[in-house]
């Protein structure tokens, strides 16, 4: 597939298994900048609509099914959440955008936390923005794209639900995203399928982190 993920070797995928196989656990919920912790370890954070699938791709990932839980409870989704990863990575869960059963006022505080997160983080790596692959980008997806560009932050595109459609759909959803994201600064140049029910795609994303956290 064009512009799908990349190929790793064996070894690297492997790597990546152990990494992530290692005790991983709930830090801490950040719900202004000034609570956030020192900048002391990569970062890998992850964005993306409410209900696109965020806290089953962290748990799909480091192979816990509860690990991400605690995101989804009322006035979780609205802060910043830090997972730590055998203490050499931390995964961010930042706020989820599109969440409609809340005030704009609700809204617009945790999407500028989200937002100041991106911008002043020194150790940053990479940003997985998650798109539904059943719905491709939509206008709240653009402006997550904008608000990337302008934090002049690396991200990469991550489709969720890849096993939901067919496999010649995910193919025209890869190839769409890739034109649309070609001419962005910022954005990495490939396009990950995944599903975190199936384990689709998860090996190469976690070799993807790794790659990101220690370049």
């Amino acid at each position: 597939m064009s512009g799908a993920q990349a190929d790793f070797s064996e070894e690297a995928i492997e790597a990546a298994r152990v990494l992530f196989a290692h005790p991983v656990s709930f830090m801490m919920g950040c719900a202004a900048i000034e609570q956030l912790p020192p900048p002391n370890l990569p970062e890998i954070a992850f964005a993306g609509r409410s209900n696109v699938g965020k806290s089953s791709l962290i748990n799909g990932l480091v192979g816990r099914h509860g690990l991400a839980r605690a995101s989804n409870e009322p006035g979780r989704t609205r802060e910043v959440n830090f997972f730590v990863l055998d203490e050499q990575i931390r995964l961010v869960d930042l706020p989820g955008y599109g969440f409609a059963r809340a005030s704009k006022k609700a809204v617009d505080k945790f999407q500028n936390l989200g937002r100041a997160y991106l911008r002043g983080r020194p150790n940053l790596k990479r940003v997985y923005l998650l798109i539904d692959a059943r719905h491709g980008l939509k206008a709240p997806d653009q402006e997550a794209l904008d608000a990337l560009d302008l934090a002049a932050v690396s991200y990469h595109l991550v489709l969720t639900k890849a096993d939901k459609i067919k496999p010649s759909e995910l193919d025209k959803t890869v190839e769409a995203t890739l034109k649309a994201i070609s001419r962005r600064p910022a954005a990495f140049p490939r396009v990950a399928a995944t599903s975190s029910e199936k384990g689709t795609g998860l090996p190469q994303l976690r070799a993807e982190i790794v790659q990101a956290a220690f370049q």
